[in-house]
């Protein structure tokens, strides 16, 4: 019988394609603005999912968020060293920075100071676009993002001994490196701790996080818990300074309010055109139905005959509004770059849960009706 079902929904082409639109208008939404959503998350841990080298993040206890800058002894990285289970640890800068091009231009920047020994934290030597990432050994050389570059030279060509000033000192730009997209759009530096001292202005203390590993065999999450306990300083492993920030841009800002509200916009949309499309479709099939129902269909038959027409549109519809949300990303990242865009795994689940609660609706709206059908009504001219 499920064959005389999709006979009867694509019988008539305006209201089954008016269906799939509907879904597919709401899909598009809530996936559209979904992995946006994903996508400004994904840029406020940016800065620390490219530090590739630590295990662990040592901060000041009251820090909330990655930006939450608040500095802490100079000698932290010491105590950290002290601790079980710490196979190094080094000092790490973070902090802000302001640029005086030679053409007078000022420009805010976001700074950060990497061992001078090791340079651990610093950009891969795969994300270096020019120089390499040992050059910051020299003498007042800084590396810089490629955005950030082109921010301060616009229409010029990636090119390394560009000079500026920060805090009355030379700076000179030994290497150029593609840096993860930033929830700000500042130029990100890169320098030794020790020059990162002097291209801003001083502080009783300098420090803002210390970088450690944990030696063989030990698990991050223990030997944070044992740092914290013995240095009274808050260490997070990197996904949990991760989760830290993404948590603390929900509960403080209207992001999570501002996309909610779309992806609830789009779900009530779809609702509403599917479910009365759906309802006025089986309204017009009812002679249909009492047919079957008088020749003896049960109404457990023709229930599942509903929820199968009702899945047919669905799963038409959640493919083509994933494709198009998918075309629409991709296509305007590639024309602007710095808009975000993130599909996750997540956020394919939450628009197929949506979509089915959309043609379940849709489909119990209708199945009231085909149940309280009397078979007598074809017999009615």
């Amino acid at each position: 019988m499920y064959w005389i079902a999709l006979k009867m929904l694509t019988g008539d082409p305006s209201k089954y394609l008016a269906i799939i639109f509907g879904i597919t208008f709401s899909c598009v939404l809530i996936a559209e603005q979904s992995a946006m959503f994903c996508g400004i998350m994904m840029r406020t841990t940016s800065q620390i999912r490219d530090v590739h080298d630590a295990d662990i993040w040592v901060m000041n206890p009251n820090v909330r968020y990655i930006d939450d800058l608040k500095a802490i002894a100079d000698t932290s990285d010491l105590r950290v060293r002290g601790v079980p289970g710490v196979a190094w640890a080094v000092p790490f800068y973070k902090g802000a920075a302001q640029i005086q091009l030679p053409s007078g231009v000022y420009q805010g920047a976001i700074m950060f100071g990497i061992d001078d020994a090791t340079l651990v934290g610093g950009p891969q030597q795969k994300q270096m676009l020019l120089g390499k990432i040992g050059d910051l050994q020299l003498p007042d050389a800084v590396i810089i993002d490629e955005a950030g570059f082109h921010q301060l030279w616009p229409n010029e060509p990636l090119k390394l001994g560009k000079t500026f000033e920060m805090n009355d000192c030379r700076a000179i730009v030994v290497g150029i490196f593609r840096a993860s997209l930033t929830f700000s759009t500042q130029p990100i530096i890169f320098t030794r701790f020790s020059e990162a001292r002097l291209f801003v202005p001083q502080y009783r203390r300098s420090l803002t996080f210390v970088l450690a590993s944990c030696a063989a065999g030990e698990s991050p999450e223990v030997v944070a818990e044992r740092i914290q306990k013995q240095t009274r300083m808050k260490a997070l492993t990197q996904d949990q300074f991760c989760w830290l920030t993404i948590f603390y841009y929900l509960e403080h800002t209207g992001i999570p309010m501002n996309f909610g509200t779309t992806v609830l916009l789009g779900f009530i949309v779809g609702c509403a055109i599917a479910g009365q499309t759906f309802y006025l479709f089986t309204i017009e099939n009812l002679r249909q139905l009492g047919t079957l129902k008088a020749l003896g269909m049960r109404d457990s038959v023709l229930i599942r005959m509903i929820f199968m027409q009702a899945l047919n549109v669905g799963i038409i519809g959640y493919c083509l509004g994933i494709g198009f949300a998918t075309l629409i990303g991709v296509t305007m990242q590639s024309i602007r770059p710095i808009l975000s865009f993130f599909l996750p795994w997540q956020v394919l689940a939450l628009t197929a849960f949506a979509v089915l609660v959309i043609v379940m609706v849709a489909s119990l709206i209708s199945i009231r009706r085909v149940v309280t059908l009397e078979p007598a009504i074809v017999f009615q001219s």
